[in-house]
């Protein structure tokens, strides 16, 4: 692991850094994105960053300074190139505050970070968990270091055999995953809810809609558990990954549309490692 903090690298990246007072360690007053990178290079930078200033200003942050993290992406993959693949994360906090929910003027924290990955299974088993996400919630669709509820999901998940936990809202519309954003397919047609279901606005997701002509809308998750002919998992890290077990129902992994939206994603990604 190789981590920049605030415009320096550090030597010791498991070192102490970051003060005890940092508002994204007190009360997870912070943003984050996870970036692919392959050979070193990060896949959909700018797409991530755009993410990371939505999400800050959705949180009340300041701008955090985009130059600044590319320059802290530079220094991390430096001599990555031999890894196949790897993942970038990108923390950006409200930095030394007094403790407690208010903020007191601090100057944020900035943190690069990356490390090899290896490339996820082709087909997964993911579990529905009994927990909600609420679409009418402040930090809806914006992508926090508040990640408490999505780790008791995923715990519960990875019991009962899962990788992910799929969840609903508070309509019980289907949402999104821990980590990932759902497709599935009823009748031939490929779906996924839309961002109104309160889902994140997932990079890997919106390529997909784009290059796989998805439709956004939004159903119970019961009926959609029970009319889907396949389904897959969309993220940074997993790509397309096949949906091979849902609770106890089995699926094709791949089926037909999964299988052929994974290849248009082999087939688009190496056209450009900035789409």
């Amino acid at each position: 692991m190789r981590v920049w903090l605030n415009g320096d690298l550090m030597a010791d990246p498991t070192a102490g850094a970051v003060t005890v007072t940092d508002h994204g360690f007190t009360v997870g007053d912070g943003v984050f994105e996870a970036v692919k990178t392959l050979h070193g290079v990060p896949f959909a930078l700018t797409r991530h960053l755009t993410r990371l200033e939505r999400s800050a200003a959705g949180l009340g942050l300041p701008a955090p300074d985009l130059d600044a993290v590319r320059r802290g992406v530079q220094a991390v993959v430096e001599g990555a190139a031999g890894d196949p693949m790897g993942r970038l994360r990108i923390t950006f906090t409200a930095g030394p505050h007094p403790m407690g929910s208010g903020r007191g003027g601090g100057p944020p924290t900035l943190v690069v970070a990356y490390s090899a990955l290896e490339p996820a299974p082709a087909s997964t088993r993911v579990v529905t968990v009994p927990w909600t996400r609420n679409e009418h919630g402040a930090t809806a669709g914006l992508k926090t270091t508040s990640y408490a509820e999505n780790v008791i999901a995923l715990a519960h998940a990875t019991e009962r055999g899962g990788t992910e936990a799929v969840l609903a809202n508070t309509a019980g519309h289907l949402c999104e995953g821990t980590g990932s954003n759902v497709f599935y397919v009823v009748d031939g047609e490929l779906r996924t809810p839309s961002l109104a279901s309160g889902c994140l606005a997932g990079v890997t997701r919106a390529l997909v809609v784009e290059w796989c002509g998805a439709r956004e809308v939004d159903e119970p998750l019961a009926e959609v558990l029970e009319r889907c002919s396949e389904a897959f998992l969309a993220s940074t890290t997993r790509d397309v990954q096949a949906i091979a077990r849902w609770d106890d129902r089995d699926l094709p992994a791949p089926g037909p549309v999964t299988r052929a939206c994974a290849e248009t994603w082999r087939s688009r990604e190496a056209e450009t490692m900035d789409p």
